[in-house]
């Protein structure tokens, strides 16, 4: 099942798996909850510049996208859960039972004497309280954490969070209020017995579903599979020959590549309309900047010719462009980068910066499109208005 494809089918093909080119294929909440159904997660962030990374990525594939769809679908309709995936992520109430492993194993012990001790009594409190934040327990001390010392009452909550004993039962800002998870998970998932008889199995069924979070990828280390504990050079390989065994993903040589790339077997009819020569409208879009589509940069760069960076981290002067900017899509090319700010007093979406690659030509076209979709934009951040700053022009006017 090798095939052989060129770069600009291969980019219509991951663009159309990942609904964001052509017609919206995904629409409303109903929508949201699908497309994180097929993507299996998308990662989490807090930080709100201009609306969270995973709000980000459903407002560029989801028609009529708002953020309290996602509100809802985490702790009103319980259809999604936040936890442990992708490092910390979003991903369906019913795939609860596949992470048995991750909740067992993937945390050191680090402060568990501490809290086993005070366990019952927190337990106590929030059956006795409801769901409740860390200032609303006691327990001030300090102890050696995992990301820094912080209070006991902090790292027990996430302690009985991280092992499935607390959920989340609601967020104000981005506080966490936990409570007892047989209070808002129904009790089929979270009694569900492990389904993987071995680590292997657990393995081969992750790898595959990250397979299609992307849409494709290789056979080799990659920011796609973080959170997948375990997962070393030869056992990655291992699970690549089963899958290729089993018939469930395919093996395609893309031009430009010295490596070839795998896809989920069930994707072929999404490839072969990839190939053909169906016109697909272009689509303008914001692109968060933990997007399943851009995890592996390297393939990014590979694929798209776009070089990205995350520079949220980066020291100020070793920064390129900016701390918080978002990839900008344009039919099948990543055209530049924004840096756009929210200011929700005044209700203003401004979007100071906009880089511009050195091939892109600023055209009527162009700028009529970006236009519309900051307008979208703003919308989707209860902005009424858009202030546009500056534009860096790599390229030729046209």
């Amino acid at each position: 099942m090798n095939r052989q494809i060129n770069n600009q089918n291969l980019r219509r093909f991951l663009l159309l798996k990942h609904g964001l080119i052509g017609k919206h294929c995904f629409t409303g909440i109903e929508g949201a909850y699908q497309f994180i159904r097929q993507a299996g997660c998308i990662q989490y962030d807090p930080v709100d510049v201009c609306g969270r990374s995973p709000e980000i990525v459903l407002q560029a594939r989801v028609k009529g996208f708002q953020k309290q769809m996602l509100y809802d679908l985490l702790y009103k309709e319980r259809r999604l859960v936040d936890h442990f995936d992708k490092q910390l992520a979003i991903f369906p109430t019913e795939d609860w039972k596949y992470f048995h492993h991750n909740r067992k194993n993937n945390y050191s012990n680090r402060g568990q004497e501490e809290i086993e001790k005070i366990k019952p009594e927190i337990l106590r409190i929030i059956r006795e309280k409801g769901p409740v934040c860390s200032a609303d327990i006691g327990f001030n001390e300090k102890i050696d954490w995992y990301w820094a010392p912080t209070k006991l009452s902090r790292a027990a909550l996430e302690y009985l969070y991280f092992h499935g004993e607390l959920i989340v039962a609601y967020k104000q800002g981005t506080k966490k209020y936990y409570d007892l998870i047989e209070n808002h998970m129904d009790a089929t998932h979270i009694r569900a017995e492990d389904p993987f008889l071995t680590h292997a199995d657990y393995l081969k069924w992750n790898v595959y579903r990250r397979i299609g979070s992307v849409g494709a990828l290789p056979n080799r280390a990659s920011d796609a599979f973080l959170g997948i504990s375990e997962l070393k050079t030869a056992a990655r390989s291992a699970v690549f020959t089963e899958l290729m065994r089993e018939k469930r993903i395919l093996e395609v040589e893309a031009e430009g590549l010295s490596y070839p790339l795998y896809m989920q077997t069930c994707d072929l009819p999404l490839l072969e309309r990839a190939c053909s020569d169906e016109k697909l409208s272009p689509r303008m879009e914001f692109i968060a900047p933990l997007d399943n589509l851009i995890w592996d940069r390297k393939l990014l760069r590979a694929v798209f010719g776009f070089d990205y960076t995350w520079e949220i981290y980066t020291p100020e002067h070793k920064m390129q462009y900016a701390h918080y900017t978002l990839p900008l899509l344009y039919g099948t090319n990543f055209v530049g980068r924004a840096e756009i700010l929210c200011d929700r007093k005044r209700l203003v979406l401004t979007v100071k910066n906009i880089w511009f690659e050195k091939n892109i030509r600023k055209t009527k076209k162009l700028e009529t499109a970006l236009l519309a979709a900051c307008r979208r934009f703003a919308k989707f951040n209860g902005c009424k208005e858009v202030e546009i700053g500056v534009f860096h022009l790599a390229g030729k006017s046209g």
